[in-house]
C-alpha cells in the first residue's frame, strides 16, 4: 500500500498541521545530546518498523524516532517539540487497529517500547504500578502468585501494551463482568504537551476535581504521554468454567446473549463466533469447536462453588430453551483455556483463509444483535465479500473480518466502504462506531455521522484546553467540521467553525 493511501481524505500531511521550525538535522542533533544514537533514527531503512500500526493498509514514515528509556528524557523531548512546533505521535507496541499512531513526514514518533518494567506490585491494596510498555499479559504473570489478574484481556495481550489499552480503552473478552481498562485503573502519570509531569487520579476510590482519568481513557495518544500507570488487580475466581453452546442460526446465537442477560446472570466472558470464524480458528488451533454449525457462544462463569453450579444449570435450562443444539461443559482447565484459544487467535486464524482481511469495530444495544447481524450478511453478499464474526457478545462490540485481496484493484476501497456501512449501522442502531479499537484515522468520517457540530466543537475544545498548538497526534480520532460538511454530513451554520488552524481532513 503506497503512502498516498496513508489517511481518509486527500489532504492530511499538508492540512494546516505544524511544520516544524526546526530542520530534522537540527532536531537530530538537539536529541543526540541527551539520547544514545541507537535512540534517535532518522534514516529511511530505519523508520520503516514504525510507519504503520496493526492497520497496515494505512501507511506513512515519520520525519524521526526517538526512543527514551527515563520520563525525564519524555519531558526533554517534549520540550523541544513544543518549542520547535514539532508534532509529536507516541506509540507503544504498535498493535492497534485503527491507524491510531499512524505518522505523517514532519512528525516525531516517540515510541515507549523501552517503558517496560513492573515497577511495584501490592497484593494487600491489590494494585500494580507499571510501565506503559509493559505487556498486558506480563501484569497476570506478574502477580499470579499472589492469587491475582489484570482483567482487561484484549485478543491481543501477549503482545499489546498497557499504555495503548489506556490510550484505546481496551476491553477483552472479560469486560462484561469486569469492565473496560477504564474501570481498572486508579491512576496515571502524565507528561504534558509542553514537559511537565502530572499525575492524574490516585490510590483512592476517587479523587477531587473534574474526571481527568476517565477523559485520558481513549484519548487516542491526543492530550498526553502516559509514562506510569496504577491499575487495579483482581482476586482470581474461585471457580471459573466456559460452556461452549452451539447453534443452527446465527441469529438464535443473537437472541441468547440477551435472554443470559436479562435473566440476571452476568457471565464473566460472553462471546460469539459465526460458522466462518469458527471454521478459521478450528483449522487454525484445534480448540475443539464444531465445524458444521452456524454460531457458538462461548459462556463463561465465574464466582464460588455454589454460584457457578447454580448458574451452570440455569444457563443451560436456558439455551435448552433458545433452541441450542449443545451445551458442552469444559472438563477442566486445559479444555477451558483452549475453548478460549480459538476465540482470541480468531483474528489469526482468519489471515491463514483470506490473502487481507479488515477488522471492523463497532458497538450496538444487545437488543439488536440478532437484527445487525442479518443486516450484516445482507450487506457482504452486496459487496460480494465474505465476512467472519467475531464479537464480545455481552457487551454487543462486534468485530466483523471483511475479507478482501489487495492485490485485485478498488478491492481495499470497495472493502473500506462496506466497512464505513457496518459501523453507520451501529450508529443507526444506537450504538457507537467503536467499542475497543479506538477511531484514529480509519473511523474519523464515521465519527460525522455519530456526532453533531456541538458535540465536536466540546471534543475540539477540550483539546485545546490540553494541547493548544494541537502537536499530540495531529489528525486523529475527532474531525474538524469542515470535514464533516465536506462529507455532506451535518449543516454548518456561521460562527460554529472551529479556529482555522485545524487540521481539515
Amino acid at each position: 500500500m503506497t503512502a498516498s493511501h496513508a489517511v481518509r481524505g486527500t489532504d492530511y500531511h499538508d492540512s494546516g498541521l505544524h511544520h516544524p521550525d526546526a530542520s530534522k538535522a537540527q532536531l537530530v542533533a538537539e536529541f543526540s545530546t541527551f539520547l544514545p544514537a541507537d535512540a534517535v533514527l532518522h534514516t529511511t531503512e530505519d523508520l520503516h518498523p514504525y510507519e504503520c500500526d496493526g492497520l497496515s493498509a494505512f501507511r506513512h514514515l515519520p520525519m524521526m524516532v526517538v526512543l527514551p528509556n527515563t520520563v525525564e528524557q519524555v519531558q526533554q523531548i517534549m520540550r523541544i517539540c513544543h518549542r520547535e512546533k514539532v508534532p509529536v505521535i507516541a506509540r507503544g507496541s504498535g498493535t492497534g487497529l485503527s491507524g491510531g499512531v499512524l505518522p505523517n513526514e514532519h512528525s516525531v514518533l516517540l515510541s515507549l517500547a523501552k517503558f517496560k518494567k513492573i515497577l511495584d506490585i501490592d497484593p494487600l491494596s491489590r494494585t500494580a504500578r507499571v510501565q506503559p510498555g509493559v505487556r498486558n499479559l506480563a501484569i497476570s504473570e506478574a502477580v499470579a502468585q499472589h492469587n491475582l489478574y489484570y482483567a482487561p484481556d484484549p485478543s491481543s495481550q501477549i503482545a499489546c501494551s498497557i499504555g495503548g489499552n489506556v490510550a484505546e480503552n481496551s476491553g477483552g473478552v472479560h469486560c462484561l463482568k469486569y469492565g473496560l481498562t477504564v474501570h481498572n485503573v486508579l491512576a496515571l502519570k502524565v507528561v504534558t504537551v509542553t514537559g511537565e509531569l502530572v499525575t492524574i487520579g490516585s490510590a483512592a476510590l476517587d479523587s477531587a476535581g473534574y474526571d481527568l482519568l476517565a477523559l485520558m481513557h481513549g484519548s487516542e495518544g491526543m492530550l498526553g504521554i502516559i509514562v506510569e500507570i496504577l491499575v487495579k488487580l483482581t482476586p482470581k475466581p474461585e471457580r471459573a468454567q466456559v460452556m461452549l453452546i452451539t447453534f443452527d442460526d446465527v441469529a438464535k446465537a443473537g437472541e441468547a446473549v440477551g435472554t443470559i442477560i436479562s435473566s440476571g446472570i452476568i457471565p464473566g466472558g460472553l462471546e460469539m463466533m459465526d460458522h466462518l470464524a469458527i471454521r478459521a480458528a478450528e483449522d487454525f488451533c484445534k480448540a475443539g469447536y464444531p465445524t458444521d454449525v452456524e454460531a457458538i457462544l462461548l459462556c463463561e462463569l465465574d464466582g464460588t462453588e455454589a454460584e457457578v453450579t447454580e448458574q451452570l444449570t440455569q444457563v443451560k435450562q436456558l439455551m435448552a430453551e433458545c433452541g441450542a443444539l449443545e451445551v458442552r461443559v469444559a472438563q477442566n482447565e486445559a479444555e477451558r483455556a483452549l475453548f478460549w484459544q480459538g476465540r482470541k487467535a480468531a483474528f489469526p486464524a482468519v489471515g491463514r483463509i483470506s490473502p487481507d482481511y479488515y477488522c471492523m469495530d463497532g458497538t450496538i444495544p444487545r437488543r439488536h444483535l440478532a437484527e445487525v447481524l442479518r443486516r450484516i450478511n445482507a450487506l457482504s453478499a452486496e459487496y460480494q465479500l465474505s465476512i467472519a464474526n467475531v464479537f464480545h457478545a455481552g457487551d454487543g462490540n462486534l468485530h466483523p473480518l471483511i475479507m478482501y485481496d489487495a492485490n485485485i484493484e478498488g478491492e481495499l476501497e470497495r472493502t473500506e466502504e462496506l466497512g464505513g456501512k457496518i459501523l453507520e449501522l451501529c450508529v443507526e442502531m444506537g450504538g457507537t462506531i467503536t467499542g475497543e479499537h479506538g477511531v484514529g484515522v480509519e473511523k474519523i468520517n464515521q465519527m460525522c455521522s455519530q456526532f453533531q457540530s456541538a458535540e465536536l466543537l466540546q471534543f475540539h475544545a477540550v483539546k485545546e484546553a490540553f494541547d493548544p498548538l494541537r502537536l499530540l497526534n495531529p489528525g486523529k480520532a475527532v474531525p474538524t467540521l469542515h470535514r464533516c460538511a465536506e462529507l455532506g454530513a451535518m449543516h454548518i451554520h456561521h460562527g460554529q467553525l472551529p479556529h482555522a488552524d485545524l487540521p481539515r481532513f
